[in-house]
């Protein structure tokens, strides 16, 4: 993991009316690691996401990805800077099949315009046929390869998470920000998200996790940051965080245990 700071979050403030969704949460994300979010439901972890990636504009406080602002951008605009995320709720092109999903992603890197789109230019087709060569790549990243021509809504659970997982990835991102990616999933299938996260990370791509699973948080992560109404009430290892008097207080009376084993 380097010392580089990929992505650094200054004071940011969010409301929704009467609602301090965020409030003045500050941290920092260093290039190769993998960090997570964590904290009670309704804590702001959604709402921090969705600043993050341009789909709500922060009442305060500000955003630098890889040494450059990052404030009041469109969606579209921040995946091009290097950010790409995953939703809490799937978002497929359910009547698409995967290996289209993953194309449409791919599209943030193309270059052919409305001329190459009609007159179907050689520069355009060696272009397309680079983007299917890709997205079949990434289908068997994520180990569903098998699946490329099936519908996304055919898609067992995990395999449409794992798609979303795969159309993320096609836009070549510094930064992959995973938003309950475990949701859903049995033990069998978290296993094998543990794997792919880490093959991600060691493949170059840092990632920001939301996750309420809290033993895939603990082993996976090398950093936690923790949030409770809005605000920041933690950061640091796993190991350090999950026994923090302020975590589990935030915690109690809730269904998720912190008491698990941290990654050695």
């Amino acid at each position: 993991m380097s010392e580089h700071t990929l992505l650094s979050a200054e004071h940011i403030d969010k409301r929704f009316g009467g609602v301090q969704a965020l409030s003045e949460v500050s941290f920092s994300i260093r290039d190769g690691e993998i960090y997570g979010l964590i904290g009670p439901n309704g804590a702001g972890k959604t709402s921090l996401f969705n600043v993050l990636t341009g789909i709500y504009i922060p009442d305060g406080g500000s955003f630098t990805f890889d040494g450059a602002p990052l404030n009041r951008l469109k969606p579209n605009e921040v995946a091009e800077r290097g950010i790409a995320r995953t939703f809490q709720n799937i978002r497929l092109f359910q009547n698409l099949s995967a290996l289209e999903n993953v194309m449409i992603g791919r599209h943030v890197r193309t270059h052919a315009g409305v001329f190459g789109a009609i007159f179907r230019d050689r520069t355009t087709l060696a272009e397309e046929a680079a983007i299917t060569s890709r997205a079949y790549q990434l289908l068997d990243y994520v180990g569903i390869a098998t699946r490329a021509n099936d519908l996304a809504k055919h898609l067992a659970y995990g395999d449409q998470r794992r798609l979303e997982i795969a159309r993320a990835l096609a836009t070549d991102p510094k930064l992959l920000a995973l938003d309950e990616p475990a949701a859903g999933m049995n033990a069998t299938e978290t296993r094998a998200l543990k794997g792919l996260l880490e093959d991600i990370r060691r493949d170059g791509t840092t990632i920001l996790l939301i996750e309420h699973d809290m033993k895939l948080v603990m082993s996976v992560c090398d950093r936690v940051l923790v949030l409770d109404y809005g605000r920041k009430i933690a950061e640091g290892t796993a190991a350090a965080v999950q026994k923090d008097p302020k975590v589990i207080a935030a915690y109690l009376g809730g269904e998720v245990s912190l008491h698990v084993k941290a990654a050695g």
